[in-house]
């Protein structure tokens, strides 16, 4: 494996783990009731990040255009999560940040 497919891989992976915290937080923060913006950005990271990874999968000519749209929708679910002190924020805080540091490594490949 060269170091782009080790690279693009390892974003393939960190995309795939950001998906089901999202998904997992956006369910707790539901459950919860008391959860709204949480909720939604999860939602939203968790899409960007179940396309991105479709994208990085079929070696796309436009995945850095959707790595550098994950980078920041990533960053911008781990900004809300961090503000809350349950367990599952905590968790998808952390899995976001990583996923936005594997995506800003093929962000500079995107046309846009």
């Amino acid at each position: 494996m060269t170091t782009n497919e080790n690279e693009a891989l390892s974003a393939i992976e960190a995309l795939e783990e950001c998906v089901h915290a999202c998904s997992d937080c956006a369910s707790h923060d539901i459950r919860e009731g008391n959860m709204v913006e949480c909720a939604l950005i999860c939602l939203d990271c968790a899409d960007i990040c179940a396309t991105t990874l479709k994208v990085m999968a079929r070696h796309s000519a436009h995945h850095g255009d959707f790595a550098r749209l994950c980078a920041h929708i990533c960053r911008e679910c781990a900004a809300e999560c961090s503000k809350h002190a349950h367990e599952h924020c905590k968790r998808c805080a952390a899995v976001c940040e990583k996923c936005a540091a594997e995506c800003d490594k093929h962000a500079a490949e995107a046309d846009m």
